[in-house]
């Protein structure tokens, strides 16, 4: 087994820790059991920004793709890149052949937290890297083979959930400036309007 937590080895490539399958592309129906997941349905955070539907129907080869709890999808075309963890609570679904399934291997699943792993991919530093390997100039394609070759720096598990905490505190913070930022907006136009107004009779 490849040992994460010797002092030599914090640093692996993703393929040590992880098995990368393409998504598969196939026709959808109006009506399924499984859902047909494309990175359209995704916003620039990687959350879904779209009411979901069954699309696909529970047979065949969608059996054995189906995802599972804690398997993450890159968006591997395009210039949208970003890796997203997928939750099992939206039901049943599938990758699309836009997405990349990354599922950590059983040995290190209780060692490698699947939102850590998220939050590296996700790294401008990740994501330049695997830029970098692209191929294609008008919709642009990062291969298995390059997001395999990703270097993941593994902390302990501890370490890793300390990461996830502040990562989601920070995340916080930056949703609660910007609602601060639109409602600072809206009250100087309301002051604007009401100057604007005052202006207009006189007062």
């Amino acid at each position: 087994m490849y040992e994460l937590y010797s002092n030599k080895k914090l640093k692996v490539k993703l393929k040590n820790i992880a098995q990368v399958q393409s998504g598969i592309f196939i026709k959808t129906d109006i009506s399924g059991d499984v859902i047909y997941l494309q990175a359209k349905y995704f916003d620039e955070q990687g959350k879904v920004n779209t009411l979901l539907h069954p699309d696909l129907k529970l047979q065949g080869k969608i059996e054995k793709h189906l995802l599972h709890e804690g398997d993450l999808l890159f968006a591997a075309k395009g210039t949208k890149n970003f890796a997203v963890k997928y939750d099992g609570t939206i039901g049943l679904a599938v990758a699309s052949s836009t997405f990349l399934v990354i599922r950590i291997n059983s040995q290190y699943q209780m060692h490698v937290l699947p939102e850590f792993l998220q939050w590296f991919i996700n790294l401008p530093v990740s994501l330049q890297t695997l830029k970098s390997g692209a191929i294609g100039t008008d919709l642009p394609s990062i291969s298995k083979v390059v997001l395999e070759n990703l270097e993941i720096y593994i902390p302990s598990i501890e370490k890793q959930s300390i990461i996830m905490k502040i990562s989601e505190l920070h995340n916080q913070e930056v949703a609660l400036k910007r609602q601060l930022e639109y409602l600072r907006g809206i009250e100087i136009q309301q002051k604007l309007l009401k100057a604007a107004k005052n202006h207009i009779h006189g007062e």
